[in-house]
Protein backbone atom coordinates (compact mmCIF):
# COMPACT_ATOMS: atom_id res chain seq x y z
CA UNK A 1 0.00 0.00 0.00
CA UNK A 2 1.56 3.67 -0.94
CA UNK A 3 1.70 5.99 1.85
CA UNK A 4 -0.41 8.47 0.16
CA UNK A 5 -2.75 5.91 0.39
CA UNK A 6 -2.27 5.33 3.98
CA UNK A 7 -2.66 9.30 4.24
CA UNK A 8 -5.88 8.84 2.81
CA UNK A 9 -6.90 6.45 4.75
CA UNK A 10 -5.46 8.52 8.26
CA UNK A 11 -7.18 11.46 6.88
CA UNK A 12 -10.20 9.39 6.98
CA UNK A 13 -10.03 7.67 10.19
CA UNK A 14 -10.08 11.25 11.63
CA UNK A 15 -12.76 12.87 10.41
CA UNK A 16 -15.28 11.67 13.34
CA UNK A 17 -12.19 12.70 15.61
CA UNK A 18 -11.95 16.30 13.93
CA UNK A 19 -15.55 16.33 14.27
CA UNK A 20 -15.91 15.78 18.14
CA UNK A 21 -12.91 17.60 18.49
CA UNK A 22 -14.87 21.05 16.93
CA UNK A 23 -17.77 20.10 19.57
CA UNK A 24 -14.83 20.06 22.76
CA UNK A 25 -13.74 23.38 21.24
CA UNK A 26 -16.80 24.66 21.45
CA UNK A 27 -17.79 23.51 25.12
CA UNK A 28 -14.37 24.97 26.04
CA UNK A 29 -14.06 28.31 27.52
CA UNK A 30 -10.91 29.50 27.38
CA UNK A 31 -8.88 27.96 24.55
CA UNK A 32 -5.23 27.60 25.03
CA UNK A 33 -2.39 24.98 22.91
CA UNK A 34 -2.16 22.32 25.93
CA UNK A 35 -6.26 21.93 25.71
CA UNK A 36 -5.82 21.21 22.36
CA UNK A 37 -2.71 19.28 22.56
CA UNK A 38 -4.71 16.89 25.09
CA UNK A 39 -7.71 16.29 22.92
CA UNK A 40 -5.34 15.49 19.94
CA UNK A 41 -3.14 13.15 22.24
CA UNK A 42 -6.40 11.39 23.42
CA UNK A 43 -7.71 10.99 19.43
CA UNK A 44 -4.61 10.26 17.69
CA UNK A 45 -3.51 7.44 20.56
CA UNK A 46 -6.71 5.54 20.21
CA UNK A 47 -6.61 6.14 16.17
CA UNK A 48 -3.32 4.37 16.29
CA UNK A 49 -4.04 2.16 19.39
CA UNK A 50 -7.19 0.19 17.40
CA UNK A 51 -5.81 -0.66 14.10
CA UNK A 52 -2.72 -2.03 16.03
CA UNK A 53 -5.89 -4.36 17.93
CA UNK A 54 -6.86 -5.17 14.76
CA UNK A 55 -3.89 -5.79 12.81
CA UNK A 56 -3.37 -8.23 16.06
CA UNK A 57 -6.83 -10.44 16.42
CA UNK A 58 -6.57 -10.74 12.45
CA UNK A 59 -9.13 -12.32 10.45
CA UNK A 60 -10.23 -14.65 13.18
CA UNK A 61 -12.64 -12.40 14.99
CA UNK A 62 -13.56 -10.12 11.80
CA UNK A 63 -17.37 -10.95 11.67
CA UNK A 64 -17.71 -10.48 15.74
CA UNK A 65 -16.06 -6.89 15.22
CA UNK A 66 -17.76 -6.01 12.29
CA UNK A 67 -20.86 -6.72 13.42
CA UNK A 68 -20.77 -4.47 16.88
CA UNK A 69 -18.33 -1.74 15.90
CA UNK A 70 -21.09 0.53 14.97
CA UNK A 71 -23.48 -0.17 17.49
CA UNK A 72 -21.20 0.70 20.06
CA UNK A 73 -19.93 3.92 18.51
CA UNK A 74 -23.37 4.82 18.03
CA UNK A 75 -24.47 4.00 21.07
CA UNK A 76 -21.22 5.96 23.22
CA UNK A 77 -21.80 9.22 20.97
CA UNK A 78 -25.54 9.18 21.15
CA UNK A 79 -25.09 9.16 25.31
CA UNK A 80 -22.38 12.07 24.98
CA UNK A 81 -24.37 13.98 22.66
CA UNK A 82 -27.50 13.53 25.00
CA UNK A 83 -25.79 14.64 27.65
CA UNK A 84 -24.58 17.76 25.86
CA UNK A 85 -28.60 18.05 25.04
CA UNK A 86 -29.26 17.67 28.49
CA UNK A 87 -26.47 20.25 29.96
CA UNK A 88 -27.52 22.71 27.49
CA UNK A 89 -31.15 23.21 28.81
CA UNK A 90 -30.71 23.20 32.16
CA UNK A 91 -29.79 26.40 34.17
CA UNK A 92 -25.69 26.67 34.63
CA UNK A 93 -24.76 28.24 38.02
CA UNK A 94 -21.04 30.05 37.75
CA UNK A 95 -19.38 27.24 40.16
CA UNK A 96 -20.63 24.48 38.04
CA UNK A 97 -18.29 23.12 35.76
CA UNK A 98 -19.19 22.40 31.87
CA UNK A 99 -18.78 18.37 31.46
CA UNK A 100 -18.45 18.52 28.47
CA UNK A 101 -15.35 20.80 28.24
CA UNK A 102 -14.07 18.48 31.00
CA UNK A 103 -10.73 16.54 29.84
CA UNK A 104 -10.92 13.90 32.33
CA UNK A 105 -10.30 10.61 32.10
CA UNK A 106 -13.58 9.13 31.90
CA UNK A 107 -14.74 11.62 29.45
CA UNK A 108 -11.85 11.32 27.22
CA UNK A 109 -11.67 7.57 27.18
CA UNK A 110 -15.53 7.31 26.26
CA UNK A 111 -14.99 9.72 23.15
CA UNK A 112 -11.89 8.86 21.86
CA UNK A 113 -13.09 5.04 22.40
CA UNK A 114 -16.43 5.89 20.29
CA UNK A 115 -14.06 7.80 17.64
CA UNK A 116 -11.39 5.32 16.44
CA UNK A 117 -13.75 2.11 17.30
CA UNK A 118 -14.14 2.34 12.97
CA UNK A 119 -10.28 1.96 13.38
CA UNK A 120 -10.59 -1.70 14.53
CA UNK A 121 -11.69 -2.66 11.58
CA UNK A 122 -9.06 -1.10 9.13
CA UNK A 123 -6.68 -2.94 11.23
CA UNK A 124 -7.72 -6.36 10.25
CA UNK A 125 -8.08 -5.24 6.65
CA UNK A 126 -4.26 -4.07 7.14
CA UNK A 127 -3.32 -7.73 8.26
CA UNK A 128 -5.16 -9.18 5.13
CA UNK A 129 -3.45 -6.60 3.05
CA UNK A 130 0.65 -7.16 4.80
CA UNK A 131 0.34 -3.84 5.50
CA UNK A 132 3.83 -2.62 7.63
CA UNK A 133 1.55 -1.42 10.38
CA UNK A 134 4.38 0.04 12.45
CA UNK A 135 4.59 3.09 9.73
CA UNK A 136 0.98 2.75 9.27
CA UNK A 137 -0.55 3.66 13.21
CA UNK A 138 2.15 5.98 13.19
CA UNK A 139 0.75 7.98 10.00
CA UNK A 140 -2.65 7.75 11.50
CA UNK A 141 -1.85 8.71 14.73
CA UNK A 142 -0.30 11.31 13.93
CA UNK A 143 -2.51 12.64 11.33
CA UNK A 144 -5.49 12.55 14.09
CA UNK A 145 -3.39 14.23 16.52
CA UNK A 146 -3.17 17.41 13.99
CA UNK A 147 -6.54 17.47 13.15
CA UNK A 148 -8.08 16.88 15.72
CA UNK A 149 -5.98 20.05 17.81
CA UNK A 150 -7.28 22.23 14.60
CA UNK A 151 -10.71 20.80 15.53
CA UNK A 152 -10.41 22.08 19.44
CA UNK A 153 -9.44 25.25 18.29
CA UNK A 154 -11.77 25.72 14.62
CA UNK A 155 -14.72 24.99 17.40
CA UNK A 156 -13.76 27.57 20.47
CA UNK A 157 -13.51 30.26 17.98
CA UNK A 158 -17.19 29.31 16.83
CA UNK A 159 -18.30 28.65 20.50
CA UNK A 160 -17.16 32.15 21.81
CA UNK A 161 -18.97 34.24 19.01
CA UNK A 162 -22.06 31.97 19.90
CA UNK A 163 -21.92 30.51 23.43
CA UNK A 164 -25.38 30.86 23.85
CA UNK A 165 -26.01 27.33 21.21
CA UNK A 166 -22.54 26.06 21.01
CA UNK A 167 -23.45 23.07 23.39
CA UNK A 168 -26.49 22.11 22.14
CA UNK A 169 -24.94 22.21 18.55
CA UNK A 170 -22.54 20.24 19.65
CA UNK A 171 -24.64 17.29 20.94
CA UNK A 172 -27.00 17.14 18.19
CA UNK A 173 -23.82 16.63 16.15
CA UNK A 174 -22.24 14.22 18.36
CA UNK A 175 -25.92 12.10 17.63
CA UNK A 176 -25.53 12.79 14.26
CA UNK A 177 -21.93 11.44 13.74
CA UNK A 178 -23.15 8.39 15.76
CA UNK A 179 -26.38 8.26 13.57
CA UNK A 180 -24.07 8.30 10.56
CA UNK A 181 -21.80 5.64 11.60
CA UNK A 182 -25.20 3.33 12.11
CA UNK A 183 -26.57 4.04 9.01
CA UNK A 184 -23.34 3.60 7.09
CA UNK A 185 -22.51 -0.20 8.42
CA UNK A 186 -26.10 -0.61 8.01
CA UNK A 187 -26.29 -0.08 4.10
CA UNK A 188 -28.69 2.59 4.46
CA UNK A 189 -26.62 5.29 3.88
CA UNK A 190 -23.50 6.13 1.87
CA UNK A 191 -21.89 9.06 2.28
CA UNK A 192 -18.29 10.17 0.43
CA UNK A 193 -17.24 11.71 4.00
Amino acid sequence: MSLFSLFLIAVGLSMDAFAVSICKGLAIKKFSLIKACIVGLWFGAFQALMPLIGFLLGSQYEHYIAAIDHWIAFALLCIIGLSMLREAFQKKDGAAENANASLGVKHMFALAVATSIDALAVGITFAFLQVAILPAICLIGITTFVLSAIGVRVGNVFGTRYEAKAELAGGIILILIGLKILLEHLGILQLPF
